[in-house]
């Protein structure tokens, strides 16, 4: 099958099977003459970052919301921003969010800019976040590979190299597929072929478009690809949490990050420094300041991309509210919590204390 011949097929398919996505003109609303907004399709692709469909819907709903468009969301306070972003995760997506849009808003009156390379020149935008909104929003010729393209490619054409050391060949592959009518729904439609037909496990062959084409279906081995380079191992770093509870309000004494590195910007209980070497015996020695504080039996664990954490939770139950010498921190009261920028580490701190309370065991 021809490169023409399968960008028609698969199409023609998409054209009946699409998905239904916020973010997203259909195919019949397309040929009606309806537009792609650019700020939405910016929006989705960096929420889908290392995130799922699933788990992106109601977070793009709640900022469509609250900003409709760019201009709005670069008139957000940031603070709002890092709230809204909160447990989606890579918080450096939601810094660069904000300062994409303050510069779309400044330097481009508005508007995104319609080529890869202007897009290329934002905060935030890397080239596959260039080449989906050149190509969806503007429909500019682009090769658009995510995770799905990627699989869908490497069976298409039985790429048999792992990755990521055969990105540059289904970058290629894709480039030479995407047609010049179309371009933007061609790269949706083979996204949506990943995520529904051409899954990582039990792919659906027989009703995908391309089946005859598949040179890893004729050939077996769809199951076995893509092939992956294998994973260099995580290391553990440890620390711990102090959680500051005010005994007559049950308000919990919070502070912001700073605004650069690991969760930069977003809202924390005071805590240690993580580390390998990080003495868990002596942990509460690293309290933030003097109290009763006491060991609570949870221990939280959570994995960030590059490393997984486990974090001692302690637990002090204060007379008064009044931030006791720590610069820069709040109290925070028990209905305000949910409107917190914190970050799903620390929402799992602060459920390891507040759901055992305290003085269940000894420090």
């Amino acid at each position: 099958m021809c490169s023409a011949s399968a960008a028609q097929t698969l199409l023609t398919w998409y054209d009946r099977h699409a998905r239904r996505l916020p973010w997203r003109v259909s195919p019949r609303n397309r040929k009606l003459g309806e537009v792609p907004d650019p700020y939405r399709i910016w929006l989705s692709e960096v929420m889908l970052q290392q995130t799922t469909v699933a788990a992106v819907k109601d977070y793009f709903e709640k900022f469509t919301l609250a900003w409709p468009s760019v201009e709005d969301l670069a008139a957000a306070p940031e603070e709002d921003v890092m709230k809204a972003w909160a447990g989606l995760g890579y918080y450096s997506r939601a810094r660069n969010l904000k300062k994409c849009a303050d510069a779309v808003a400044a330097e481009f009156q508005g508007r995104f800019p319609d080529t890869e390379e202007d897009l290329l020149t934002l905060p935030g935008i890397g080239p596959y976040t260039a080449a989906a909104i050149a190509t969806i929003a503007f429909d500019r010729h682009a090769a658009v590979v995510d995770g799905n393209v990627e699989r869908v490619l490497s069976r298409f054409f039985q790429i048999e190299t792992p990755l990521p050391d055969a990105k540059p060949v289904i970058r290629a592959r894709m480039a030479d597929l995407t047609p010049q009518i179309r371009p933007g729904d061609f790269a949706q439609a083979v996204m949506d072929l990943g995520a529904t037909i051409c899954t990582p496990r039990r792919p659906a062959c027989a009703l995908c478009p391309w089946m005859t084409a598949c040179q890893a279906h004729s050939s077996g081995m769809v199951e076995t690809l893509p092939r992956k380079a294998p994973k260099k191992e995580k290391p553990t770093r440890y620390g711990a949490a102090f959680v500051a509870v005010d005994k007559e309000t049950g308000a919990v004494l919070l502070r912001r990050r700073p605004p650069s590195g690991l969760l930069g910007g977003m809202t924390e209980v005071p805590g240690s420094d993580w580390s390998e070497a990080f003495d868990r015996a002596d942990a509460v020695s690293g309290a933030p300041f003097p109290a009763a504080w006491t060991r609570q039996t949870a221990e939280v664990r959570h994995t960030f991309t590059h490393f997984h954490l486990r974090l001692d939770i302690f637990r002090a139950d204060l007379e008064a509210s009044g931030t006791p010498g720590l610069k820069g921190a709040w109290w925070s009261l028990p209905d305000m919590l949910d409107g917190e920028a914190l970050p799903t580490v620390m929402r799992k701190a602060l459920a390891a204390a507040l759901e055992q309370g305290s003085g269940k065991s000894g420090s």
